[in-house]
């Protein structure tokens, strides 16, 4: 499972020009799922990204997470995440997961933030959607959850 976090001042889906979703403050979370992420990648997802020190403390350190700071989640389906780009001029998505897989894994992992009491709102899976966001910082963060099984150092 891929996940791509930004810390936003503000963001909101919208679908066919009615805004669907929005937040006001915290986590922007583009999330993919592989063909490969089971519910273990989800809560390992959910941990690093609830708790993951990416808002400042009073002396301006990324001191505090998002359940320190009550931050807001908005998570978006994105299997783009999972593009191969190593071998011609179009992105290869085969390493995405089936829609239906897909579907279930994002739902899970939206219940879990739930289940953290972090107030979460999403986009729709399998929906064209216009993401607007204001980027606080701007901080970018990209997990991984395969990157749990690889040595910290080599």
């Amino acid at each position: 499972m891929r996940v791509l976090l930004q810390r936003v001042a503000r963001a909101s889906v919208s679908i066919n020009g009615r805004e669907i979703a929005q937040i006001p403050h915290g986590l922007l979370i583009l999330l993919g799922v592989s063909s490969q992420d089971t519910e273990d990648d989800a809560r390992y997802i959910v941990d690093k990204t609830a708790n993951l020190r990416l808002f400042a403390d009073a002396a301006g350190h990324f001191n505090r997470s998002a359940l320190d700071t009550s931050a807001q989640l908005l998570v978006v389906s994105q299997f783009t995440l999972y593009a191969d780009t190593r071998k011609g001029r179009r992105p290869d998505f085969t390493a995405a997961a089936p829609p239906a897989h897909a579907e279930a894994l994002y739902m899970r992992t939206v219940e879990m933030f739930r289940g953290l009491g972090l107030k979460t709102s999403t986009g729709q899976f399998r929906e064209h959607m216009l993401v607007s966001l204001d980027n606080d910082g701007p901080v970018t963060i990209l997990l991984d959850s395969a990157d749990r099984l690889r040595p910290r150092r080599a």
